[in-house]
């Protein structure tokens, strides 16, 4: 992995930790939230075009990860402490891959990895590099601290009536009132950022097997990238 001496040169960078539920912490000891908050200092909006310096980077990443690479990366340590994990949690990551793979399959896919505004190519990017996924929400639509825990029967995802009704049980991001995402999901529709959004919290969420240094790298990844101009 590329870049981790801008960890220890970022002044100031301190990735919080998100709380989880007693019963998360009991089953899963080693399951981490991290998060940072950003203030988005370029102009113009995070869902709209790249500037030049993030489309190279994507286009530099993209013929890095061609042939056997791509076809390999599940098994480099980062991915493959992730697969074990889906795993652990019930979930088939031959079926819901993880992150990293299924960005690595997009791109075989695709032929490279695709531009798809300036936060997603942000995000993008991050994940490329470390094998950790990173997460954005419009800050102003979160309620209180994030954390982990499970989902209630019946309760929906996110806040609108007609959001989609969940299993118990199922691990969630949530804040003090409501479920943002199912866990290594998107966020529900309310949460997630739009073209006006200008202040983001940003999540990772560190698993065993995987350094805090490469989560910490992630993020920093993210928040340097928008909120420099």
């Amino acid at each position: 992995m590329e870049g981790f001496g801008r960890v220890s040169e970022a002044a100031g960078f301190v990735p919080a930790v998100g709380w989880c539920a007693r019963e998360v912490e009991e089953e899963l000891p080693e399951l981490r939230l991290m998060l940072a908050d950003v203030q988005i200092g370029r102009e113009g909006s995070v869902t709209g075009h790249s500037p030049r310096e993030i489309s190279e980077r994507l286009r530099e990443l993209s013929n890095r990860f061609r042939g056997a690479r791509a076809v390999g990366v599940r098994r480099e340590p980062v991915p493959a402490a992730y697969r074990v994990f889906f795993h652990q949690i019930g979930l088939d990551p031959d079926i819901l891959r993880t992150p990293i793979e299924a960005a690595v399959l997009e791109r075989m896919l695709r032929g490279g990895f695709v531009s798809g505004g300036l936060l997603s190519d942000v995000l993008l990017i991050a994940l490329v590099d470390t094998g950790v996924a990173v997460w954005a929400l419009d800050a102003e639509a979160v309620d209180g601290p994030l954390g982990i825990r499970p989902s209630r029967e019946g309760e929906r995802l996110g806040s609108s009536p007609a959001a989609p009704a969940l299993a118990a049980g199922r691990l969630l991001i949530a804040d003090a009132s409501s479920a943002l995402a199912v866990l290594f999901g998107q966020p529900a529709h309310p949460y997630a950022p739009s073209a006006g959004t200008r202040r983001l919290t940003l999540y990772a969420v560190q698993v065993p097997g995987v350094p805090a240094l490469y989560v910490e790298e992630a993020l920093w990844s993210c928040y340097a990238s928008l909120e420099h101009p």
